[in-house]
């Protein structure tokens, strides 16, 4: 049991909950609700801590925050020992640090620390294989392909770590992990020329994602069906849905989601692949 604001709650209960609003957006609430938590043991407090820095990075990703960094280096003092759930906040981290330089999406390894990369991949790969269980393993190869695909550029060797994510989604019950994996999947049909397979794995994937309320991230999958609707023809279709997007992401403060709308709308294509490795 949890004291907070002078109520007593179920921690677990109240972790959940925090999660959730993260999940639909509201992370300055979540965050709010974790740090009026006061708990009674270090384990608690330790978890606690966790989950404040996995907030603070979908508030980072989607909102453009910069709170991650302190709030993992928190945790850190408040972990008792090494933690995989913590080395996986740190993993993502990093890893949207080199994705997005200086504020701005940037694909590749181009102009990157090439010590920097490889460390990164060695990390998700000892998450992977030190993981606790089959959901956290598919955690570790999904962003083992994300940094294989969107860092190293290497395109042919990334679905086979997002494959073995999905079959760890759909073995658990992670709705959230099969979304991601449908999601980047999808984009190889894509970029294949595949459009009924990439429709049928996003289409699936903007359906996860809203029965786990995930408000952001139910705008970054409708995203890509505007993509479909452009490659398809449907550039009126895509514009209108693309511009309904804009409006959903700016009323949520997604700043990023918004931002590459705004780019969409422009003519860019947010799925785009990054420049091969040594070309």
């Amino acid at each position: 049991m949890t004291n907070t604001t002078g109520a007593t709650v179920e921690f677990d209960e109240l972790l959940s909950s925090a999660r959730e609003l993260s999940l639909a957006g509201r992370w300055g609430r979540a965050l709010r609700l974790l740090d009026a938590t006061i708990c009674d043991t270090a384990g608690d407090r330790a978890r606690l801590a966790l989950a404040a820095a996995e907030v603070a990075l979908q508030s980072d990703w989607f909102g453009g925050t910069d709170l991650t960094a302190g709030r993992a280096g928190h945790a850190e003092k408040m972990s008792p020992g090494a933690d995989w759930d913590l080395a996986f906040v740190r993993l993502r981290h990093n890893y949207f640090r080199l994705l997005r330089c200086e504020g701005t999406f940037r694909p590749g390894p181009e102009g990157k620390d090439p010590e920097a990369l490889a460390g990164l991949r060695r990390d998700a790969h000892d998450l992977r294989e030190d993981a606790p269980d089959e959901v956290r393993r598919g955690w570790a190869s999904m962003y083992l392909g994300l940094i294989t695909d969107n860092l190293f550029a290497e395109r042919t060797a990334a679905p086979a770590h997002y494959e073995a994510a999905l079959g760890a989604g759909e073995s658990g019950g992670d709705d959230l992990l099969v979304r991601e994996a449908l999601r980047h999947l999808g984009d190889h049909d894509h970029d294949a020329g595949d459009h009924d397979g990439a429709l049928e794995r996003w289409r699936r994937a903007t359906a996860l994602g809203a029965r786990a309320g995930m408000v952001p991230g139910v705008l970054t999958q409708q995203m890509l069906l505007a993509v479909h609707a452009r490659d398809t023809g449907d550039e009126a279709g895509a514009t209108a849905l693309a511009r309904e997007i804009a409006r959903w992401a700016k009323a949520i403060g997604a700043d990023h989601v918004h931002a590459q709308v705004a780019g969409f709308l422009a003519g860019a294509d947010p799925t785009a692949p990054p420049q091969e490795s040594g070309a």
